[in-house]
């Protein structure tokens, strides 16, 4: 098994890289993360293609070839303490091909992102080092909780993350400790039977998705299912569902946590026996908490619901 490298805590003044591996984003997007990386004592590093654009079918903030080259100097550069993502999207499995981590075995870094950005935070973890899954730079349209950003740089600055969860009528009770795993379920769905995948063999996968038709999301579950996927971990944990189904006939379309998604969720998943945890603050919300892929998890599921790196 291979040993999982958590990244030192940054010291003040340290360099943060800013680049976008995967969808184009505007300058104006980025303002307020970029005023808080500065707020908290750190210094934004903007890659060179950090706004670049190119359009082939999706509108990528620049070529792969651009897309490349400035992650893979966000991660080898020995000035960079830590890599944000601007924003998700599309684009982040272009890359992961041509990622070198020459220097970066020598200084890990955290990488921040979560969305598209899954795809790079199972290629880390592949190689022996966790990630933050949380708040891109970009801002949402729907806003973004305090604490999200906040709780970052909790991390950053070296501190542990605990929550106490509000507990969901299709919890199911136990106890676990495992490995985190996971994030976007439509990259982690993509990334299935590639050598890029996820290994969930007793660790703890937690799962987050937007936009997605009902059936197309029950297809990627069953998916997971197929591929012996629930058969192998210890707990799971469903974090925001929104946008899904059909805007016009889903009363909780611009819910955090769709209901009928959830139920979906929960009627394909009954027949294991692992704790679940639904209503988790983490995905395409407001309130987009962080986690740690390949963080060392202590999960109390009952009354009242805890989660412990």
């Amino acid at each position: 098994m291979t040993k999982i490298i958590s990244p030192k805590a940054l010291k003040e003044g340290a360099k943060i890289a800013i680049i976008s591996p995967a969808g184009s984003v505007d300058e104006s997007q980025l303002q307020n993360g970029l005023k808080l990386i500065r707020k908290n004592g750190f210094e934004p590093i903007l890659g060179k293609h950090l706004y670049s654009k190119y359009s082939n079918g999706y509108n990528y903030a620049g070529t792969e070839k651009e897309r490349i080259k400035d992650i893979n100097w966000a991660l080898n550069d020995p000035e960079i303490s830590a890599v944000w993502a601007s924003r998700g999207g599309y684009g982040c499995q272009h890359l992961i091909q041509h990622l070198s981590l020459k220097k970066f075995t020598d200084n890990p870094k955290w990488y921040i992102g979560y969305s598209d950005n899954t795809v790079i935070q199972s290629y880390l973890l592949k190689k022996g080092f966790a990630s933050i899954h949380g708040q891109t730079i970009k801002t949402s349209s729907f806003g973004v909780a305090k604490e999200s950003y906040d709780l970052i740089f909790d991390v950053l600055k070296g501190k542990k993350l605990k929550y106490d969860i509000v507990k969901h009528q299709f919890n199911k009770k136990g106890n676990c400790e495992g490995e985190l795993v996971g994030g976007n379920l439509a990259l982690i769905y993509a990334l299935l039977g590639t050598k890029y995948s996820f290994d969930f063999k007793d660790k703890i996968l937690f799962i987050e998705d937007i936009g997605e038709n009902f059936y197309a999301l029950d297809r990627m579950i069953m998916s997971l299912e197929l591929a012996g996927v629930f058969n192998k971990i210890k707990g799971l944990i469903i974090g925001g569902m929104t946008n899904m189904g059909d805007e016009k006939t889903n009363a909780d379309y611009e819910k955090s946590f769709d209901e009928f998604t959830y139920k979906l969720i929960s009627d394909r998943i009954s027949k294991y026996k692992f704790p679940v945890v639904f209503g988790f603050p983490n995905g395409h919300i407001y309130d987009n908490r962080p986690l740690i892929v390949g963080g060392k998890v202590k999960m109390k599921v009952d009354r009242k619901v805890k989660i412990e790196f």
